[in-house]
């Protein structure tokens, strides 16, 4: 959005001022009870080995990357589809609540939370964790280890930050999926193994840490420091990397001889390209996640890291969404023996035409049928008239100009920080 257009300006304001409440009633899922995963296998290295999750449906269990970043103003940018829950703010503990209610009626365990030591992402994750306890859910943690340039924060940061977690959330109930509470500390590319020894040598009595290493090199120049690898491949298309199974199986093998815990990744599909990326990988109605599902299994995986929860600016999101229902929560749910949470017509073609456009963002509808109503503030669209408003607002202009400017920056910087700091595995 151009700040400096006057127009713009005031048409974003209404489009601020127009209420953002919850759906008023949920999209209809089947109840499914879920036990928590069990902690029984003993240690078979020195440092420890990870527990079995033999009380799982399927195994091995299955955990979705989750992101804990969004503001109402992330929905603005790089999206090129919405959530059917509206343009949420990942503190809501209502969305919370609903997310985990639809992971576990899709067969998911728990969630990967992508999270670091902040004041705003401690607080929505002491949110999520008491939420998840009440829910009977799962929950691991992804550090993020690099800052908004990719650049690598200091390890003493990190070592900060996890100590944090170990001390004030790491023995909820949530955590116990492995004998320790799992961790993934992303980017440990760019460290050394020295630098990483430095802070899990002071946790490995009370957290499992993992690397995230893209190739079994890499993995082992830091195997001695971490506890396993997980490898967040979001942006493989399976149909033309030669050797990606033969990959998956390499990297599990270091892992596993080692005696580390080891998470193998599985997309649903994937669309950088409104944030300047170049590779998309069609979803192929269920068909990419069912191939990416079996390379994973193939792996002899611990666990299984399903790309994504809601990436949304990636396009690598399950979470129920305006452009793709709830077909990508039926193909997990599918894949674990359970019932598809909606009969939503999952066909591309079908996809599309749902909504009438090839981006849902490009022309909000006027009413909306789910509680929001939300226009994309760079679209003409067909919404409300603002007559009424840009009388009045011309002479608040520039309080306005300022106001937008600022919350725009900050909303930018959250997610540009969170997609930097996630990145593009390859």
């Amino acid at each position: 959005m151009n700040v400096h257009h006057p127009f713009r300006v005031i048409a974003a304001c209404v489009v601020l001022s127009l209420p953002l409440a919850m759906p008023s009633q949920a999209l209809p899922v089947p109840h499914r009870s879920t036990t928590g995963l069990a902690t029984s296998r003993s240690a078979s290295a020195s440092r420890g080995a990870p527990a079995s999750a033999a009380a799982t449906t399927h195994a091995p269990p299955r955990f979705a990357y989750y992101y804990i970043w969004f503001t109402r103003s992330s929905w603005r940018r790089a999206k090129s589809d919405r959530p059917f829950l509206g343009p949420y703010d990942s503190g809501d503990a209502d969305v919370m609540r609903q997310h985990i209610k639809w992971a576990k009626a899709a067969g998911i365990d728990g969630f990967i939370v992508s999270w670091k030591h902040t004041p705003v992402l401690d607080e929505r994750l002491a949110t999520l964790v008491d939420i998840a306890e009440e829910e009977d859910f799962s929950l691991a943690i992804i550090y993020q280890g690099l800052d908004f340039d990719r650049n690598p924060l200091p390890a003493t940061q990190i070592g900060a930050g996890l100590t944090w977690f170990d001390q004030h959330l790491a023995t909820r109930a949530p955590f116990k999926v492995f004998d320790m509470p799992l961790v993934i500390w992303s980017g440990t590319w760019k460290f050394s193994a020295d630098d990483i020894a430095s802070v899990t040598s002071k946790l490995r009595g009370s957290l499992r840490i993992l690397g995230s290493a893209k190739n079994s090199g890499d993995y082992l120049r830091i195997a001695g420091a971490v506890d396993g690898n997980a490898y967040y491949w979001s942006s493989v298309n399976p149909d033309t990397f030669v050797g990606y199974r033969a990959k998956l199986r390499s990297m599990a093998d270091a892992v596993h001889d080692s005696g580390g815990i080891w998470v193998a990744p599985s997309a649903v599909g994937f669309d950088a390209r409104k944030l300047g990326g170049k590779t998309a990988v069609d979803r192929k109605d269920g068909a990419t996640f069912r191939t990416e599902l079996a390379a994973a299994e193939s792996s002899s995986p611990d666990l299984i890291g399903l790309i994504s929860w809601n990436e949304f600016s990636e396009n690598s999101h399950i979470e129920p969404s305006d452009r793709y229902g709830t077909c990508a929560l039926g193909y997990v749910a599918q894949s674990a023996g359970l019932p598809a949470p909606h009969p939503d017509d999952c066909s591309s073609a079908q996809a599309a035409g749902r909504l009438g456009a090839i981006d849902p963002l490009a022309a909000a509808p006027a009413e909306s049928t789910r509680g929001t109503d939300v226009m994309d503030s760079s679209s003409a669209g067909t919404g409300p008239a603002y007559g009424p408003y840009v009388a009045g607002g011309f002479a608040l202009f520039l309080v306005i100009a300022l106001t937008i400017t600022v919350r725009r920056r900050m909303g930018v910087r959250l997610e540009a920080e969170r997609l930097s700091d996630t990145g593009v595995a390859s």
